[in-house]
């Protein structure tokens, strides 16, 4: 028994010093995609550093439920966005030259995402 309790603190110290990816989280995302606001309400240029984020968070989405999570947290703060032009926000990913496998709309299924 004493080496069972043993054996399940060496495994919980492995996991805080290995690490667990917990995946991405909406903090991620809002963060960013935070210098795209600007462009996403006013149009005009996309800046380097929106463009920068875009393709950080591409990168940082490996997994499928990564995406998944990264498409509902989309969804979910452009809703707070005033004056969100949701056609700006459609090209985004091509403005940057990102390709990600699912279009920035209200109407996208993001359990549907792969």
């Amino acid at each position: 028994m004493a080496r069972s309790g043993m054996l399940k603190v060496v495994f919980i110290i492995m996991v805080v010093v290995v690490g667990v990816d917990a995946g991405i989280s909406c903090g991620q995302v809002t963060s960013q995609l935070a210098p795209c606001i600007t462009y996403l309400v006013r149009g005009g240029a996309v800046s380097p550093l929106c463009c920068r984020g875009v393709r950080g968070l591409s990168a940082s989405a490996r997994t499928t439920r990564d995406r998944r999570t990264a498409c509902g947290c989309i969804k979910s703060a452009s809703a707070g966005i005033r004056g969100l032009k949701l056609a700006l926000a459609a090209s985004l990913p091509g403005r940057c030259r990102v390709r990600i496998p699912y279009k920035i709309s209200p109407s996208t299924d993001c359990s549907r995402v792969r």
